[in-house]
């Protein structure tokens, strides 16, 4: 990638640190996350950005020994900006001053112009209602700026929540820029990639150029072996990975017996069928189902799936002639979710089944050619390569399946209960011409039994809970407002349906602060 221009983001550990490189590939522009410990004066420079931006993250610059960007950032000439504590870093490090504690500031909050000013610069555009709605997430915050500062935009807690060093091209803000829930936040990255000179020369087209070319450096003449799940994810990265080795590959799909109603059917179908790539069902269900047999813990439910997915490549590795390379549809929020996707601070929320469950030693090397990219990318990487667009618009299937939308004890009775009810959800989307308005939807039957009346007798039977979220890239989500006529119609019909329920429930949290999936 090194002929595109390069922006590098310095990641301080914040948990969308990814999605700053997510919407500045909106804008076609290349960029490079690199942990700020990575990074001395020569690696920067060598790096030659033509724009660094600093990140987020969970730390304080008041704590001795906090994290700092390489002071070269501010000498090289070339634009930086600052989001939440890459604005404290700024000021720590170019002579302001950061205060500790006692303003913490989550969730939506609305800046206002500072005398003088209604918005230049990176702010161009703003303020066209009096007032910009951003997303907050800090404990400390500045309380005096840098020389060459000025403010631009305050905050009831952030004083200085917009400043600007024009003469430098220094810019910062205390809230997320990068998050959906900053409505204008895309105007400042926009204005920002503009004013530093990048002219929007890195495409979709163009990484799957790159992608075809580094895995067939990768691989070679060797064989891979693809975990196929039927998901967007897997199914893409096996027509990318087949369209750069072709019959080098072989696709294992896994039946774990943690899918959904129909789905083994239709994803042998399709891909023997209609893509003509080699594969092997593999029915592994009583396999898993026995070793999750009285399971509860969603930790060990995860690692436990990855490491029997990997048993399962390495058995069928051997009966393929010798596959070296294990290939995966790992997506960035996996892996910032699990550990920062190049070795950074990041804090750890749960372990993903195709991160943390792997073993130091597989005796298989791993090919992860969307281990970058966002989930709405992968779509779009999909439509590159000419996949249906029925099919790139399924909502995302997680890869340990049902175990984590079963909380507590895993039954061959609740998955069987489960798959029914979800069966009747998706349907009732699909019949209200719902479905490609939502971004995920399921079902999760939860650990608890509720006494009913059905008819004249009573019922002690299990609840459910319907989630339905709406989200641009899975990094933050918010739930789908369904209608109280759908909501009483869908529960109607999963209580008629589905034999071992007598109780819905729709779950209408938020992420943050909670995940979409529920365990």
């Amino acid at each position: 990638m090194t002929q595109h221009q390069r922006l590098l983001i310095i990641d301080f550990g914040s948990q969308v640190t990814q999605l700053i490189a997510r919407r500045l590939r909106e804008l076609n522009v290349y960029c490079e996350i690199h942990p700020y410990q990575s990074l001395d004066d020569a690696a920067l420079r060598a790096l030659a950005p033509q724009a660094v931006i600093l990140s987020g993250g969970p730390d304080s610059v008041t704590r001795p020994g906090s994290p700092r960007a390489p002071q070269a950032v501010f000498e090289m000439g070339v634009p930086v900006f600052g989001i939440c504590y890459g604005q404290q870093v700024m000021m720590a490090q170019l002579g302001g001053s950061v205060e500790a504690g006692h303003h913490a500031e989550y969730g939506r909050a609305f800046v206002t112009p500072a005398p003088g000013h209604s918005g230049d610069g990176i702010f161009a555009g703003l303020f066209a209602a009096g007032r910009e709605e951003v997303w907050m997430s800090h404990g400390d915050r500045v309380t005096a700026l840098a020389p060459g500062f000025e403010v631009i935009g305050t905050s009831p807690n952030a004083p200085f929540a917009m400043i600007a060093d024009p003469a430098r091209s220094f810019y910062a803000v205390q809230f997320h820029p990068e998050v959906h829930h900053t409505p204008n936040g895309r105007v400042m990255l926009e204005n920002f990639v503009r004013m530093a000179g990048f002219t929007g020369d890195w495409t979709m087209a163009g990484y799957r150029d790159e992608a075809i070319r580094r895995i067939r450096e990768q691989v070679g003449g060797g064989k891979v072996i693809c975990g196929l799940s039927g998901g967007v994810d897997s199914s893409v990265a096996a027509v990318l990975i087949h369209e750069a080795i072709g019959d080098q590959l072989t696709c294992v799909f896994v039946d774990h017996g943690l899918l959904r109603q129909g789905e083994a059917e239709e994803v042998v179908a399709m891909f023997r069928d209609a893509y003509n790539i080699p594969l092997v069902h593999a029915d592994e269900s009583e396999l898993f189902l026995g070793a999750l047999e009285g399971v509860s813990d969603p930790e060990v439910k995860r690692k436990t799936i990855g490491r029997l997915f990997i048993d399962v490549f390495q058995k069928h590795a051997a009966e393929v002639g010798g596959a070296e390379y294990l290939a995966q549809g790992t997506l960035y929020p996996d892996v910032i979710e699990s550990v920062s996707f190049t070795g950074g601070p990041s804090v750890t929320i749960k372990s993903h089944h195709n991160v943390g469950g792997l073993p130091e030693k597989m005796g298989l090397k791993l090919v992860e050619p969307l281990r970058e990219l966002f989930k709405d990318e992968v779509r779009a990487l999909g439509r590159e390569l000419g996949l249906p667009e029925k099919f790139i618009g399924r909502h995302p299937f997680p890869g340990p399946g049902l175990a984590i939308r079963c909380p507590g004890e895993i039954t061959r009775e609740k998955l069987e209960i489960l798959r029914q009810a979800d069966a009747v959800f998706i349907d009732q989307i699909r019949r209200h011409g719902l479905y490609d308005e939502i971004w995920q939807a399921f079902v999760a039957i939860l650990p608890v039994r509720t006494v009913g009346v059905m008819g004249d007798g009573r019922t002690y039977d299990f609840a459910c809970a319907l989630r339905a979220v709406t989200s641009v890239d899975g990094m933050t989500a918010d739930y789908y407002p369904f209608s109280h006529a759908f909501l009483g119609e869908t529960a109607t019909r999963i209580i008629n349906e589905v034999k071992g329920i007598n109780r819905v429930t729709y779950d209408i949290t938020s992420k943050p602060p909670g995940t979409i999936e529920w365990e």
